[in-house]
């Protein structure tokens, strides 16, 4: 039973138990319930990404309403989990600093040359403000000119002169 976008979403399903996901000939994602109903081309959509990405997981259907709610990823079978993972690494592309080679300047704007998990880049930080303090000041997502954003899960693990560059924005 194919799902209609066009009819109004019963309550969205909780929970993976009898849940099958696979990916249709264009690459998206297909969700069949355990009750067979069919959802083409679901978004895997976290509700806390950076606080809890493990925990509180919708897969949206093309109509935009929620077709399954996941409490834990861990509740899923790996296949699963991986066509949701690859998914979400897509669509949550948050390069992580690993060192900061330079600044231009410590006053705003200012050019950043950051080694991160993919490799060489720069960043312009527009103000101070765009450098949220997520876990007091150990845990940072900062904000570069272009829209991407950089995440810091530890300014602790950095090492002294990245840290030492950070501190004076901080």
């Amino acid at each position: 039973m194919l799902h209609d976008p066009h009819a109004p979403n019963p309550a969205p399903h909780s929970g993976a138990a009898g849940m099958r996901l696979e990916r249709n000939a264009h690459g998206r994602l297909v969700l069949t319930l355990g009750d067979g109903t069919r959802f083409e081309s679901v978004v895997p959509v976290r509700a806390f990404p950076l606080g809890a990405p493990e925990d509180g997981l919708s897969l949206v259907a093309a109509d935009g309403k929620e077709a399954l709610w996941i409490p834990h990823m861990a509740d899923l079978d790996p296949q699963a989990r991986q066509l949701i993972e690859q998914d979400l690494a897509v669509r949550e592309f948050v390069p992580t600093i690993e060192r900061i080679l330079k600044v231009s300047s410590f006053s705003t704007p200012s050019t950043w040359d950051l080694l991160t998990d993919r490799g060489p880049t720069q960043m312009v930080l527009k103000a101070e403000e765009d450098i949220r303090k997520l876990s007091g000041r150990s845990k940072l997502l900062i904000a570069g000119q272009d829209g991407v954003q950089f995440k810091v899960p530890n300014t602790a693990a950095l090492d002294k002169h990245s840290r030492k560059l950070l501190e004076r924005f901080l």
